[in-house]
């Protein structure tokens, strides 16, 4: 069973930056594709980014494009979710994710993650 632990989460002013990490222990880490998710007061969780197998392929939702990037470090066991010009609207409670479907090109769906971590707070200030 993937268990995972993100980590790097705090406050930060808006326009500023943060590193998320996500520490993934169990066999066959490279067989999975991961993702990011994110869950505000009051809403649902959404879908932030994923990231295949190999990290050849990544998606993200269209309000994190070009200010996110995931990647993944199958040596150390590690995805990252780097995140730039922060905004108000990405306050959330972040949640890393583990699938063994979808492992050639990542989803968005998060119905396909079998594994969950406990989440780390982002909180933007403006």
């Amino acid at each position: 069973q993937m268990q995972l632990v993100e980590s790097g989460g705090g406050l930060v002013q808006a326009g500023g930056s943060l590193r998320l990490s996500c520490a993934a222990s169990g066999r066959s880490f490279r067989s999975y594709a991961m993702g990011w998710f994110r869950q505000a007061p009051g809403k649902e969780r959404e879908f932030v980014a994923a990231i295949n197998w190999s990290g050849g392929r990544t998606s993200y939702a269209d309000s994190v494009k070009g200010r996110f990037t995931i990647s993944r470090d199958n040596a150390e066991n590690m995805v990252y979710l780097q995140m730039s010009s922060l905004k108000p609207e990405d306050t959330a409670v972040y949640y890393c994710a583990a699938t063994l479907r979808h492992t050639y090109d990542g989803t968005n769906d998060d119905r396909e993650y079998d594994a969950w971590g406990q989440g780390t707070q982002v909180t933007v200030s403006s």
